[in-house]
């Protein structure tokens, strides 16, 4: 075949990088579609793809119904090897687009597909997930664990040894420090697992967020003997988990009753600048219980408040969050979102 005859045959879309591939199909989309896609990616995602959005001129038709051609493609790739694995789907596809096309598609779903065999842990029971985990290195499991659902992650935890626990927990908090080398490890465990490959970027590592996120969907006592440990451990890193494990925005998710009792213990200026920059459903919440009278007054409060520096409003937030921790800690009050609903209280 000469190589005039190839060009005739080459698909547009191949041409294109992938983050212009991306801005492209925002662009086909409807702005509805668009916009539920964009909100389940990172914000530094979101500004990337919009900035590359803003730099698309006079994009040729063919292209963009290529790039749609090969994301409907690459869904439908996905799907066969969530079903049945990549064996499975290379022969679906094999017969579907012939051998050639078949390897391209399952050689672009290993490149661009960060942690494939997650896909099969994440449907892992937490007994059953301990199972896959337990002769592993706790930095092998630390990283693992830290890929999955903070639902799933605090259920395995709580199957753990206490020891192995903390450690592992201890771990997901100082992921970021991992040495390159231990991906290789990880790499083979995940294939052995789940039956897949990982690429060679493995993106974000744990840190203390992703553990205080775990921890939150922990009940109270196992967060506690975490916490405590890790404290003894490494007072920092206990330091910096602690601070991100309870948000302000999750005050919404707290019941009436608690919403009073952390009310009456918090000042009334904390509690105006609070509310400056909050979400008006959070400010609903607030107001609802409060007396009219009270309510009333905060409105006006807030209504007249005028420009203040962001950091005297998170300084706020924080005394507010620390009033909320130490009332949990005596057992005043629940935080909700704690816990299997067993361990709720209603």
């Amino acid at each position: 075949m000469r190589s005039d005859d190839k060009l005739v045959h080459k698909n547009p879309a191949d041409e294109v990088p992938g983050l212009q591939k991306a801005a492209m199909l925002m662009v086909a989309l409807n702005v509805e579609a668009a916009s539920s896609v964009l909100k389940y990616l990172e914000s530094g995602d979101v500004e990337t793809i919009t900035a590359e959005i803003s730099k698309l001129k006079n994009v040729p038709s063919k292209v963009i119904d290529a790039v749609i051609v090969d994301f409907y493609n690459m869904v439908t790739a996905r799907e066969y090897v969530l079903e049945g694995g990549l064996d499975y789907a290379q022969a679906v596809l094999e017969k579907t687009y012939g051998p050639s096309k078949a390897i391209e598609m399952i050689d672009k779903i290993k490149r661009l597909t960060t942690l494939k065999g997650f896909d099969v842990l994440k449907k892992a029971e937490p007994a059953q997930l301990v199972n896959f985990l337990n002769k592993e290195h706790p930095q092998t499991m630390a990283l693992i664990l830290s890929q999955l659902s903070p639902d799933q992650t605090a259920n395995a935890l709580k199957e753990l040894p206490d020891e192995l626990r903390v450690d592992v927990a201890i771990r997901i908090a100082t992921l970021g420090k991992i040495a390159p080398q231990t991906l290789k490890q990880i790499e083979h465990v995940v294939d052995e697992i789940a039956g897949s490959s990982m690429s060679q970027s493995v993106g974000k590592l744990g840190g203390p967020k992703c553990l205080a996120t775990i921890l939150n969907k922990a009940n109270v006592g196992i967060a506690k003997e975490i916490l405590t440990k890790i404290e003894n451990m490494d007072a920092e890193t206990a330091y910096e988990v602690k601070r991100l494990m309870f948000i302000f925005d999750e005050i919404i998710n707290i019941n009436d009753k608690d919403i009073q009792k952390i009310l009456r213990e918090i000042d009334r200026k904390d509690l105006a600048l609070s509310l400056k920059i909050a979400d008006e459903n959070l400010k609903e919440k607030i107001f609802k219980n409060m007396s009219e009278r009270a309510a009333d007054l905060l409105k006006e409060e807030l209504q007249y408040m005028g420009m203040v520096k962001l950091k005297e409003v998170e300084a706020a937030q924080a005394k507010i969050i620390d009033v909320i921790k130490s009332l949990e800690e005596q057992g005043e009050i629940s935080l909700n979102m704690r816990g299997s609903p067993e361990e709720v209280y209603v």
